[in-house]
């Protein structure tokens, strides 16, 4: 079975005032000393290692210079056996979108761009405290598309009290105009320390996400893209398919700090210490979950998609499943006694239903 790489950038200008994801301000020094040490890493990976998906997450991954890039695709390449056919994924800042920068990165292998987006009107990016207008966002969806970049994902979010459903529908509406194949909707969730974690912005009330995010489903399934995942549409064929790994369980490992990892069984953490990655010989790894893969994680993680589970494989929860779940169906579950998914409308209260089945 193939495996993913993660690879954790945890490097950024700015930091968005929602933000809980681990990185540091650039500088020059440290990302040279942090690309030594991705690649120390990529080499120490398991001998003759298959993988066919490769991710930069981040942080801003599309603040690395371009040798840098180029320096850890070719090690991935060097130390991996790499599919010919991998997706390689950088998300990217719309204001780190070039022309420079997109030749640089397909010349350096990447395929795949994820745009953090967010948002196509003024106010809420300016209440999201993105730095980057509507216009520049567009303008780089249409110069990577103009560069070659076929498989081009976007981020939205959504749970603004500004976000009303005529603003919604305009920001859904430009999103289908653009010549993406992925979108990737989420809600903004408040988190601890973080700047909104103390000072929370207004957000609707559940009602009215609920409406909204029923009237994006219907709008993007409507406009040919599929509800993949909880908070995916994809184009068919252009679901991301290195985070799927994560939803099936399958192998991926995870490099740089804050990076996770799981396989043989287990799951991984690296420290969320820029400093400590960079000096180790290799990075260290605190192990989270001795026993990853339980029946009911992937009850969790399956009916997170729209295909759901297949109850073969989970035999010693089906009985339970299918009897806990009658009562659900159809508005909420569906099962053919073979497989069991979640509708859109169980997406919208998955918790409580998860909380019913398990």
């Amino acid at each position: 079975m193939s495996a993913g790489i993660y690879i954790h950038v945890p490097f950024c200008a700015v930091k968005c005032p929602y933000c809980d994801f681990y990185s540091e301000h650039y500088s020059a020094k440290a990302v040279q000393a942090y690309t030594d040490a991705v690649c120390r890493n990529l080499r120490a990976l398991p001998e003759h290692l298959s993988a066919d998906t490769l991710y930069f997450g981040g942080g801003t991954p599309s603040l690395l210079p371009d040798d840098a890039v180029a320096q850890i695709t070719g090690a991935v390449s060097e130390y991996c056996n790499l599919s010919p056919d991998a997706e390689i994924t950088l998300e990217a800042n719309p204001l780190t979108v070039t022309e420079q920068k997109l030749t640089a990165w397909k010349k350096a292998g990447i395929n795949r761009l994820s745009l953090g987006i967010q948002s196509f009107d003024a106010d809420v990016l300016r209440q999201l405290g993105r730095k980057h207008t509507p216009e520049q966002g567009v303008a780089a969806v249409k110069r990577a598309a103009a560069a070659g970049f076929r498989n081009l994902s976007i981020d939205l979010m959504l749970g603004l009290s500004l976000h009303t459903a005529s603003l919604w529908q305009q920001e859904l509406e430009t999103a289908v105009s653009l010549p993406v194949t992925h979108i990737s909707p989420y809600l903004l969730k408040i988190e601890e320390g973080t700047p909104f974690g103390a000072k929370p912005p207004a957000q609707p009330d559940d009602d009215t996400l609920a409406a909204l995010w029923m009237q994006m489903h219907n709008y993007f399934t409507a406009q040919g893209f599929v509800h993949y995942e909880i908070s995916n549409f994809a184009k068919s064929g252009f679901e991301s398919r290195h985070n799927c790994k994560y939803w099936r369980l399958m192998p991926y490992y995870g490099i740089g700090p804050a990076a996770h990892s799981c396989y043989g069984g287990k799951r991984y953490a690296v420290p969320r210490d820029l400093e400590a990655f960079c000096k180790n010989p290799l990075q260290k790894q605190e192990l989270t979950e001795p026993n990853a893969g339980t029946e009911s994680e992937r009850i969790m993680l399956g009916l997170r998609m729209a295909e759901g589970i297949a109850l073969e494989d989970v035999p010693d929860s089906r009985e339970m499943l299918l009897r806990r779940a009658k009562p659900l169906c159809p508005d909420y579950l569906q099962t053919d006694g073979r497989t069991l998914r979640m509708t859109p409308q169980g997406w919208l209260v998955s918790n409580t239903v998860l909380t019913h089945l398990l």
